[in-house]
């Protein structure tokens, strides 16, 4: 039991991963522990390695841009558990209790801390110190994932001997907010040891404006989850909160005097942070247009997103560097061809996009402007005709050219152009699951596509969020806005070629339509108001597919009306006319969909539903929710190793709100 409580709070044995752990190249070999006090070179080696923790492509699938799957932006091929109360279990080991990674940035704070203090290390002392930075920045970005995913945490520092009572005593909780001015504290600490340009000159390593933008997202978050949880079991000091009945936390009182003292100056951190990037960033040129042919003018927005070297671009502050001489590939552009990996785009996020008149698409009377009106959903050639770039660029439609020049004898080569969305197909390789696919990564030109694999690049941050972190955190902290966040919001409406004035955009928004299919018009189980709302709705049309929203969507507290109301899953228009398109017929000109079989019934509704086709989908009557999947309950290993005789009560870790501390066990 002593070492498995050692294993699982700390990982103590120590180990260097050979995974994909560095942006622009694959980890080095394994350097024995006492190496890396001597040399600039070693120290590199060891921060390198934790690279792994940042999301990135990966090699197979559809990698960052199916991330928002799960959520009402994008759905799998199979629903989640998060959205089926009675299926999200307590697990009875492991989880997102965990300190792998929180340990080794300790060991190497212990070890080369006292070694740079003393100048023992050999080589450029700046770039040590820039790798020194870095893990701090990797430490704050770990405990930014414990935060998101189980609130409060211990918060270590150090390393300790394989001793159980130790241990036992450093499971102790912080309050949440105490995590997140831990990680605050730590990314302070990254900015002054940090450079603003990398040692090695490129944007594929950490760099001090990384750390500011990460620090202005955890400040916004925190901010947001105690505003929205504010009253709950879910914040310190709320009514059930169970960190209260620990000897530890009892009458915890908070840094600043009070939860909203507390609320306004993560939000106060949020605004400074983001509008340092913001400020100094610039958004990279869109011309509104998906480039058809070789000839074509580029589109530099669109590019960024799929491009081979994406330093040129202001607007990219950090990215990882695919080359396949090196062996490191991916397949986005693959599945950016069909169907996204079998990760269909619903029908709410298409409908979020509004008219580059500034109209939300129901304020429009249905063609009635060839140029100016919404073109309907009937038909998805023309589905984002007239609509904010950023839908006609990134949604494909059927007859559109994928790839200017695909190489032959590969599986890419069958998808020059995109055909009718397969939304029968068994497999993610063809499957559409929604019937609506987009296209971020897509790089055009064939030659950086061979044999299914990509060498694309992938963001890991770009100032885009700098500048919509500053609008929330803004409206929220005071409940307007000032003339920053009003040109901010207007630099972004620029780009996406939507008419600037936002107001007439708020003025024209009906909430209660908006409610139907848009979870972020909600907070606590009520609907919000419309400026709240839009801005909102930018960051869900910018940040699409980027593996955003489910944060976002968290911290907002926007699933709660699913506790009663039951939300449906949907994609294209299928049953008003496209349903009848040749596509879907065989060749003696029957219909290949077959309702309740491979497809959603027409009396359902008119939108094709992918989970509601069998009954024994576990969100065939709809996704619904329970609070306690807000935060992922603790395994009870976890619970066992640190309590006494058996008694789990006993252990200073308490359960989340609403699981019990019963392997298998489901929410109260």
């Amino acid at each position: 039991m002593k070492n498995h409580l050692i294993y699982t709070l700390s990982g103590m044995l120590f180990l260097l991963t050979s995974c994909d752990a560095f942006l622009n190249q694959e980890p080095l070999d394994q350097l024995a522990p006492d190496e890396y006090m001597t040399t600039e070179t070693n120290v590199a080696s060891y921060a390198n390695d934790q690279y792994q923790m940042l999301p990135t492509h990966g090699t197979y699938g559809y990698g960052t841009f199916e991330s928002d799957q799960h959520t009402d932006n994008m759905a799998a091929m199979q629903p989640s558990t998060l959205y089926a109360p009675g299926y999200w279990r307590v697990g009875q080991s492991d989880g997102t209790w965990y300190f792998g990674n929180i340990y080794r940035c300790n060991y190497f704070l212990e070890n080369v801390l006292p070694a740079y203090e003393a100048n023992t290390i050999t080589g450029n002392r700046e770039n040590i110190r820039h790798y020194i930075g870095e893990i701090y920045f990797f430490r704050a970005f770990d405990y930014f994932e414990r935060l998101r995913t189980v609130g409060d945490f211990p918060i270590i520092t150090k390393t300790y001997p394989n001793e159980s009572e130790i241990l036992t005593e450093i499971s102790k909780r912080s309050p949440r907010n105490e995590v997140a001015r831990f990680i605050l504290s730590d990314l302070n600490t990254a900015i002054e040891m940090l450079k603003e340009q990398s040692p090695d000159g490129t944007k594929n390593r950490v760099t001090r404006d990384c750390a500011i933008l990460l620090k202005s997202r955890v400040a916004l978050y925190e901010a947001s989850w105690l505003k929205n949880f504010k009253g709950t079991a879910f914040v310190p000091g709320g009514p059930g909160w169970a960190g209260a009945n620990k000897e530890y936390n009892a009458g915890y009182t908070f840094p600043s005097g009070s939860i909203d003292n507390e609320i306004n100056f993560f939000f106060d951190e949020a605004i400074a942070a983001s509008q340092i990037i913001a400020d100094k960033h610039t958004l990279t040129t869109n011309t509104g247009y998906f480039a058809q042919n070789p000839e074509d003018t580029e589109n530099p927005y669109f590019s960024m997103f799929c491009s081979t070297d994406m330093d040129k671009y202001n607007e990219v502050l950090l990215w990882k560097r695919y080359d396949w001489a090196q062996g490191v590939a991916n397949e986005v552009c693959e599945y950016a061809c069909t169907g996204n990996h079998g990760v269909g785009t619903t029908k709410s996020m298409v409908d979020a996009f509004i008219l580059k008149n500034g109209e939300p698409i129901y304020a429009s009377p249905m063609w009635a402007d060839e140029n100016n009106s919404y073109w309907g959903d009937n038909n998805m050639e023309h589905i984002t005709k007239n609509r904010d770039t950023r839908a006609d660029i990134f949604i494909k439609k059927p007859g559109q050219r994928n790839l200017h020049t695909p190489p032959q004898g590969t599986v890419a080569a069958g998808r020059e152009y995109e055909t009718k969305p397969d939304i029968t197909a068994a497999t993610v390789t063809d499957k559409y699951n929604t019937g609506y696919a987009i296209r971020k990564g897509l790089n055009p030109d064939g030659k950086y596509t061979a044999n299914t694999q990509s060498n694309v690049g992938s963001i890991v941050f770009r100032a885009a969020e700098a500048y919509l972190n500053y609008i929330e955190a803004y409206y929220e902290r005071y409940g307007t806005l000032n003339d920053v966040a009003e040109e901010y919001w207007r630099t972004i409406r620029r780009r996406a070629g939507v008419n600037e004035d936002f107001q007439k955009t708020i003025r024209l928004t009906d909430m209660a339509k908006e409610a139907e299919t848009d979870w972020g018009a909600y907070s606590a189980g009520q609907v919000i108001d419309a400026t709240r709302y839009n801005i909102r709705r930018e960051r869900r049309c910018e940040l699409m597919a980027e593996g955003l929203r489910s944060m976002d969507l968290h911290r907002w507290r926007a699933m709660d009306q699913m506790i009663t109301k039951p939300y449906h899953i949907l994609g294209m228009n299928l049953w008003q006319e496209m349903y009848n398109w040749d596509w879907y017929k065989d060749g003696s000109g029957n219909s290949i969909l077959k309702e309740g079989e491979n497809v959603s019934s027409r009396n359902f509704s008119t939108y094709l539903a992918p989970y509601h086709i069998t009954a024994n989908n576990i969100a065939y009557n709809g996704y619904r929710w329970h609070m306690a999947h807000y935060l992922d309950p603790i395994a009870i290993e976890h619970f066992l190793v640190t309590s006494q005789g058996g008694d789990l009560n006993s252990s200073p870790i308490y359960q989340n709100p609403g699981w019990p501390m019963i392997g298998g066990g489901t929410p109260e």
